[in-house]
């Protein structure tokens, strides 16, 4: 996910507003934030419709339109996290020209402006995580739920193991690194593959139910490594009794969800019948996703395990085709942002050649190509029983490492545990995987009779 977090932004606000007056910046911030979400509009809008236009999901055009105004090309939509400041923001020097900002406003309306687009777009996948949990069926998940939970914790060990040794043995990485760099792989983006297999017509497949099962239980899992690592990256300890909560939580979470969701669905169809002005049914959903989301928050995990959660259940309820239709207006204007805000994040400068100081990465950054590529694509044979399971699809729909990648490498950066190589070849291996997983996955189900293999 992101690594900006809601709950700082009082403080980020306060900082501003005590170094210029209110009443200088709000007018700013809000033109900044206006000007920026008018980029991410129509890079998405322009980019989903040319990917559409040559048979490609519509979500590689977003996140491909998001690193071209991005910092990698035309910083229109950049951030201060990516080690830029106001003076090489396009927006900014927009607005610079056409309100006569002063240059230390201008850092100050930059940082906030950043900070706020960041919340939209955590809101973004929020409402995503919902409106998937809304189209997938809980009785179907729970029919491939031990099928799904084999290939999340295959998809996690297989490149775990695979990346953290071989970058020992084959580049003598200290441990500490390889270790970290290794939990990089393990990620799944279920943003990135859940929309795919929507615009495929397949999340209600088998397959697809498997993808979002085991994609649910590696961002728990993901949480879980990523907890471990940065503790051994700060203290070079790990706490097993943080590792013992993080699990008990997650596990507890998402079953008590689902259990205590149960009994609220005859609960909110009788809110919703009763509630007479507009928003009597989308609203109350909404409430229910995002308490349920903050809950998430509150006990450590991912916000978007308590919305797609509170989806799950409101499927149950028999309004759900019209809660569908409801919330896709509201996705149509939120999710677009987390789309292209994590390829404006993107930095390829760390792919160019030209630059000595990259080709160790790119030579890295290969190795963990090949990997995180590998040893997510075998996880579908990791699944047995009788019915026929199209396993390339499986596999391939857990390879997108998204934005969880991305926190990956911050943090290790960030720690100073990983060097510039290193760095620079997991965020090659985000990018590269972010981007052909759609490809892919389109490709795995190229047939409209999808070509299975039995399981046996």
């Amino acid at each position: 996910m992101l690594s900006f977090n809601f709950f700082d932004l009082p403080t980020v606000l306060t900082s501003v507003m005590a170094e210029v007056p209110a009443a200088e910046v709000a007018p700013l911030v809000l033109a900044g934030v206006l000007l920026s979400l008018m980029v991410v509009y129509l890079a998405s809008k322009l980019g989903g419709e040319l990917s559409k236009l040559v048979g490609l999901p519509p979500v590689l055009g977003e996140l491909v339109s998001g690193v071209l105004v991005g910092v990698s090309a035309l910083h229109l939509l950049v951030f201060p996290e990516a080690g830029v400041d106001a003076s090489s923001s396009v927006l900014m020097g927009t607005l610079q020209t056409l309100m006569g900002t002063p240059a230390e406003t201008l850092t100050q309306v930059f940082q906030t402006q950043g900070e706020i687009i960041s919340v939209l777009a955590e809101l973004g996948v929020i409402i995503l995580l919902f409106e998937i949990g809304l189209e997938s069926d809980l009785k179907e998940l729970q029919k491939v739920g031990y099928q799904a939970a084999i290939v999340a914790v295959v998809g996690v060990v297989a490149p775990f193991a695979l990346g953290t040794f071989g970058l020992m043995a084959i580049f003598h990485v200290e441990a500490l690194p390889a270790i970290f760099a290794g939990a990089a792989l393990t990620a799944t983006s279920i943003g990135i593959t859940s929309k795919v297999l929507s615009e495929l017509g397949q999340l209600r497949s088998r397959e697809g139910q498997i993808i979002v099962g085991a994609a649910v239980m590696d961002d728990v899992l993901g949480i879980i490594v990523l907890a471990v690592v940065a503790s051994l990256a700060k203290t070079g300890d790990v706490s097993i009794i943080n590792v013992v909560t993080l699990i008990a939580s997650a596990s507890g979470f998402l079953l008590g969800a689902i259990l205590v969701g149960r009994g609220f669905n005859s609960v909110f169809g009788t809110i919703a019948d009763r509630l007479q002005t507009r928003g009597n049914l989308v609203i109350p959903a909404l409430t229910f996703a995002l308490a349920l989301a903050f809950v998430a928050q509150v006990v450590h995990l991912e916000a978007i395990l308590g919305a797609f959660a509170a989806g799950l259940v409101l499927d149950e309820t028999d309004q759900r085709k019209e809660l569908d239709q409801q919330i896709i207006p509201i996705a149509d204007v939120l999710v677009p942002i987390f789309f292209v805000t994590v390829g404006a994040r993107v930095d390829l400068s760390v792919l160019n050649p030209l630059y000595p100081e990259n080709r160790p990465g790119l030579i890295i950054a290969a190795f963990l190509i090949v990997v995180a590529i590998i040893g997510k694509t075998i996880t579908g044979w990791a699944i047995f029983g009788k019915e026929p399971v199209n396993r390339l699809a499986v596999g391939v729909g857990m390879i997108p490492r998204g934005e969880v990648g991305l926190v990956f490498a911050g943090i290790g950066a960030a720690s100073g545990t990983l060097d510039r190589p290193l760095q620079a070849g997991i965020i090659a291996m985000v990018i590269l995987t972010t981007l052909v997983a759609p490809l892919l996955l389109r490709w795995a189900f190229r047939d409209d009779e999808k070509v299975v293999e039995p399981v046996v």
